[in-house]
């Protein structure tokens, strides 16, 4: 099973910040992105960063470079997981929690959002898991791009929110990087996960 892994946004995305400017979305998930790499590699998986670079890569882009490793391992040894924090407004507000998507109806990508809630319900407690069950289980279904155009299971997460205070301060705490790290080596490199995607129904196309 390829791994790949996806940071979200770039330098010069526009907001995307914390109230104060000091937390920045793309320094921050690029940061955790690539230790969530390496640290997959360290456990034997086969991992790789989809956006390497600083600057802001489109959203189509960004899929077809995943699409690309699909067409050459097949779709179903392909998943993809893209790191984001979130926010609710453009300064200091109440919203807080952890959030996963995956793409309408049931989808190889469900096994892999089951396994991120999981590892994030580990890493993450006293912390609010935002869950909704439209199709019976937790993820929240999107209509995000790279949801509705890539080849293989595919889940953003959203890692609490930049724009609520104490979310902030955990996110840039060694305990909360070192979580939120944890949660997604954990939950994308979940074995069992892997097996279920083989035999999940197809991602659409």
């Amino acid at each position: 099973m390829k791994i790949l892994i996806d940071n979200g946004h770039g330098i010069n995305t526009p907001g995307k910040c914390s109230s104060d400017g000091v937390f920045q979305e793309y320094k921050y998930t690029r940061k955790i992105a690539a230790a969530v790499v390496k640290h997959l590699g360290y456990r034997g998986f086969d991992a790789a960063l989809v956006t390497p670079e600083e600057y802001d890569v489109s959203l189509r882009a960004r899929t077809e470079r995943v699409n690309t490793w699909c067409r050459q391992l097949g779709k179903k040894n392909v998943c993809l997981v893209s790191i984001h924090t979130n926010a609710a407004g453009k300064q200091w507000m109440n919203a807080r929690g952890w959030t996963c998507y995956t793409s309408r109806g049931q989808t190889a990508g469900d096994w892999l959002a089951d396994c991120l809630y999981r590892a994030a319900a580990l890493w993450l407690p006293g912390h609010k898991l935002r869950k909704g069950y439209s199709d019976g289980d937790p993820d929240w279904e999107g209509d995000f791009y790279i949801l509705k155009n890539a080849l293989c299971a595919a889940a953003p997460t959203e890692n609490l929110f930049h724009d609520n205070s104490d979310d902030c301060l955990f996110l840039e705490s060694d305990e909360g990087r070192r979580a939120i790290v944890e949660l997604h080596v954990e939950g994308g490199g979940c074995e069992s996960c892997a097996e279920e995607i083989l035999i999940a129904p197809s991602c659409p196309t």
